[in-house]
């Protein structure tokens, strides 16, 4: 599996789960707003600003002024 983001002659498995990489990947740092992400063990790096971290998903907020349509 490869890496979005990861340059050529990258590591192909970095510890993904394959649950997350279902999921959109990150593109661009949001400290810096820099694309030089790297995977780590549990989150990224960014090679521009020198950060290490993570995005979790919380979950799905109850819409209240949504109707649910039958």
């Amino acid at each position: 599996m490869s890496v979005p983001g990861a340059g050529p002659g990258a590591p192909t498995d970095v510890g993904v789960s394959s649950h997350t990489a279902t999921r959109q990947q990150i593109l661009y740092c949001p400290y810096c707003a820099e694309e030089t992400l790297f995977p780590l063990e549990h989150g990224w790096e960014c090679r521009s600003c020198g950060r290490a971290f993570s995005i979790t998903f919380l979950g799905l907020r109850p819409n209240p002024g949504r109707t649910e349509e039958t």
